[in-house]
């Protein structure tokens, strides 16, 4: 785990809410000079604590309007098909969120599609042409209530 101080964490919250701040606007926020706000942010990209900067899009807006969240049950838990289930999942186009968990499923899928036929397509290409899943159930989202990677970087107790 990487040490940080009260002004790495101010400088995560900040750049959480909005990575798109300037320096000058950063410094303002943390009380620092803009070259110091930047010197600590790079090495905050650098260490791997800030992982990746995104834009969240709607997918309404693209045409994608439906999202569904797919519980997958794998046939045998093997690591060589826990492996060969991750690499294919991370080169899907639909999929915008995959998750390894633990209970009685073993991957939770978020995937974005534009109607019930692309939907079914990547069910059938995806899901049931796969010799290694056992199962799958589907969610269908109703509303996206909040859309965010935002982890507190405050400690807490």
């Amino acid at each position: 785990m990487i040490k940080l101080d009260d002004l790495d964490r101010k400088i995560l919250h900040e750049v959480q809410l909005n990575n798109q701040l300037t320096s000058a606007q950063l410094s303002e926020k943390i009380g620092l000079s803009p070259t110091s706000a930047q010197r600590r942010l790079n090495r905050l990209r650098s260490e791997k604590v800030i992982e990746s900067e995104v834009a969240i899009v709607s997918g309404t807006a693209l045409g994608r309007s439906l999202t569904m969240m797919i519980a997958v049950t794998l046939e045998r838990e093997r690591s060589d098909i826990i492996d060969h289930f991750k690499k294919s999942v991370r080169s899907e186009p639909v999929v915008m969120s995959a998750y390894y968990v633990t209970g009685d499923n073993d991957f939770i899928l978020i995937v974005s599609v534009k109607d019930m036929e692309e939907y079914e397509e990547f069910t059938r290409s995806f899901l049931y042409d796969n010799p290694d899943i056992k199962g799958f159930k589907t969610t269908v989202v109703m509303d996206r209530i909040k859309a965010s990677f935002y982890i507190s970087p405050w400690e807490t107790s």
